[in-house]
């Protein structure tokens, strides 16, 4: 039993460290293949579109109603212990350092990284990607440049408007609910704001950007199984991406405001 047990753990840790391996030569791949990004630009746009564009609705519902819960958790933590102007900088430091790039990534991760992952599986068993191969087309900078570079332009984009609908929101609540004067809003984020506050969000999410895209093309790509196969590469996408956000979450904090 133990032996087997030893096995196991051998088995899984050799294919784990398979993964990562085909990881880093399917980026690198990709990211050698962006001296051919000139004649992609095309490709690029659509995928800029698709990203960030038609995201804009969903961003926007999550973000608004984050904005109201941190509003709604920021003066109850705050009230009888610390001045009503604080729930501003509550509200606008909380979103803009964490709710924002982290949330967003997380909805982008289910929605964007799972959709990559199932095209690009759908490809890989229809044998699209070998046709692609035939007609001497690589598929590292005709499709995974375009969508990784796309995501990483995007992401930064998308978290800046979660910024705005999120203290937007949390302003008008805190307003009208909880009697939160605009004079105290307003003061206690320009006493308190500090522009690396907003960078940290950016920079997480030009990483977040990355992890999305690259772990959706690259589960595709080595989709099997048929339509199975194709089911398990999105499942994989979205959980893979969403641990490797909280992970890189952790780290740039930890690096940035230790």
């Amino acid at each position: 039993m133990g032996s087997k047990i030893f096995f196991s753990i051998g088995n899984y840790s050799l294919k784990f460290l398979q993964g990562i391996g085909r990881y880093c030569i399917f980026v690198y791949k990709t990211v050698a293949s962006i001296k051919f990004l000139g004649r992609r630009w095309k490709q690029l746009f659509l995928q800029m579109y698709n990203i960030g564009v038609a995201s804009i609705p969903l961003i926007a519902i999550t973000s608004i109603f984050t904005g109201m819960v941190t509003a709604v958790q920021a003066s109850y933590q705050t009230s009888g212990f610390l001045p009503d102007g604080l729930v501003g900088v509550m509200i606008t430091k909380s979103t803009m350092i964490e709710l924002a790039p982290v949330l967003t990534a997380l909805v982008l991760a289910g929605k964007i990284g799972a959709s990559m992952a199932a095209e690009i599986g759908s490809m890989r068993i229809s044998n699209q990607i070998d046709a692609l191969k035939i007609l001497s087309i690589n598929p590292f900078d005709y499709l995974f440049l375009p969508r990784i570079l796309g995501g990483v332009l995007m992401l930064p984009v998308l978290t800046t408007f979660s910024n705005l609908f999120g203290i937007v929101s949390g302003y008008f609540v805190s307003l009208e609910v909880y009697n939160v004067t605009h004079a105290e809003f307003i003061n206690g984020i320009k006493d308190f704001f500090d522009p690396l506050d907003f960078w940290s969000g950016i920079i997480k999410a030009l990483f977040f950007g990355f992890i999305i895209t690259s772990i959706g093309c690259f589960t595709g790509y080595y989709a099997q199984e048929g339509a199975q196969g194709v089911r398990k590469v999105a499942t994989k996408s979205v959980v893979f991406a969403c641990i490797l956000i909280l992970i890189t979450d952790f780290t740039i904090a930890a690096i940035l405001f230790q």
